[in-house]
């Protein structure tokens, strides 16, 4: 069965590409593509930004937070060579507005995080992992998010900043980190990377803090993804065969460790922003996808229109021909190409396929806070922590302490709910 699964993997890897070439237009075909390396780095390195908090009280690990650390600071180095010399509001940098938006968006996602175990990026690869969760997740998402369209595209406490700087007002409002550092000789940026590289420090400082107060309280037990990730066999030269199990293994399955995907994520975001302009966003297209579910049922496209404060066009548009929903499809199909070309589809996609009502009511919940919070605060764990950060806004990390504040109340919901179950 495995290597059936390694010929469908590669077959359907060839097909993918063929088709898109045929049917989609470059622009496309290159966010299908961006799309479906960032779904293989995410699941080969098994990596989340929702885990980063889930993680850590479910098990004690903080491991994922110092790599997601890690990442945000190579990431804003990498955008650095892209604005150091440019006009950054040529570029569509996520400089999002600070407010009380922000604040609760960030809380509401972070709840909704730890009852659905996922994010916007992670609902897309646990499609193919935890298919009735990520399922009943994502319906109910794309609720919150056409919920919340009113409020984004209206609610002066969304869209105004509480704070902003001369570069970030010609964005979306909020506060630009270089714009603080004018007189550090580099236009901002060494300042603004320093400030980064503080910050990243003091959430890995936190982070060691936390595992090593779980593991004095002996309440540490890890995770068996990162322990798997830890056993890192080194490939022995002398007993090299190009065609062996081994060298496949080492280049098709072996699971990247965290750091590896960070810097693989890293390395992708660059490359997408170069071609486009433009960070990493995803959960903007599910509420237009809620909006399309309400066409099929007789809901005219202008009033479907009306009630999120947008156009019609948007809802019209057909999928293929939105970048962000190319993208996120993508992501899907990354995740579905490294499980078969590792030989573990089945396995995985069979290991969560059993919920009770209990539980799919806890993710439908989980869905429509994340959705609802996405609009309060202009993006999810892309749109408002990751791109935000690796663009030089203050937003990120405000939206990070509040997200992780909603993660561990969240958490702490979740335990109580099901311990009272038991």
């Amino acid at each position: 069965m495995k290597n059936v699964e390694r010929i469908i993997g590669f077959a359907g890897l060839i097909l993918v590409l063929v088709l898109g070439k045929t049917f989609l237009k470059p622009d496309m075909l290159f966010r299908l593509v961006i799309g479906m390396g960032l779904g293989y780095a995410l699941m080969r390195s098994y990596t989340g930004f929702a885990g980063s908090v889930n993680r850590a009280c479910r098990t004690g690990s903080a491991k994922l937070m110092r790599a997601l650390m890690f990442m945000f600071f190579i990431t804003s180095l990498l955008v650095t060579a892209f604005l150091y010399k440019a006009d950054p509001t040529a570029y569509n940098l996520f400089v999002n507005p600070i407010n009380l938006g922000l604040l609760l968006g960030g809380l509401l996602f972070g709840f909704g995080m730890a009852c659905s175990s996922c994010c916007a990026t992670g609902v897309l690869t646990d499609l193919v992992t935890g298919f009735p969760r990520a399922f009943i997740t994502l319906v109910f998402f794309g609720l919150g998010v056409y919920l919340g369209f009113p409020f984004q595209n209206t609610a002066a406490w969304v869209k105004k900043s509480w704070f902003t700087t001369p570069v970030g007002s010609k964005l979306a409002g909020g506060v630009f980190l270089p714009d603080l550092f004018k007189w550090d000789g580099l236009n901002g940026y060494l300042g603004a990377m320093i400030l980064t590289a503080i910050f990243c420090g003091i959430g890995v400082y936190i982070s060691y803090s936390y595992e090593r107060s779980r593991k004095l309280k002996e309440t540490y037990t890890g995770v068996d993804s990162e322990m798997m990730q830890d056993q890192r066999a080194e490939f022995d030269s002398r007993d090299f065969k190009l065609f062996s199990e081994s060298t496949y293994y080492h280049i098709f399955s072996k699971p990247w460790t965290l750091a590896q995907g960070a810097v693989a994520i890293s390395v992708l975001f660059a490359i997408l922003m170069g071609a486009t302009k433009a960070g990493w966003g995803a959960s903007t297209p599910y509420g237009i996808w809620f909006g399309k579910l309400l066409m099929l049922f007789g809901a005219s496209p202008e009033s479907v229109a009306a009630f999120a404060k947008m156009k019609p066009d948007q809802f019209v548009q057909p999928v293929f021909q939105n970048a962000i929903s190319v993208q996120n499809i993508g992501i899907i199909i990354g995740t579905a190409i490294y499980l078969l070309t590792a030989g573990v589809f089945k396995k995985t996609f069979l290991s969560e396929m059993h919920i009770s009502i209990k539980e799919a009511l806890v993710y439908a919940l989980g869905g429509i806070a994340m959705g609802f919070g996405t609009r309060l605060s202009n993006g999810c764990n892309v749109g408002a922590l990751y791109t935000p950060i690796a663009n030089f806004s203050l937003s990120g990390w405000i939206f990070l302490i509040f997200l992780v504040l909603g993660g561990i109340a969240g958490n702490i919901f979740f335990k109580k709910l099901f311990a009272k179950a038991n």
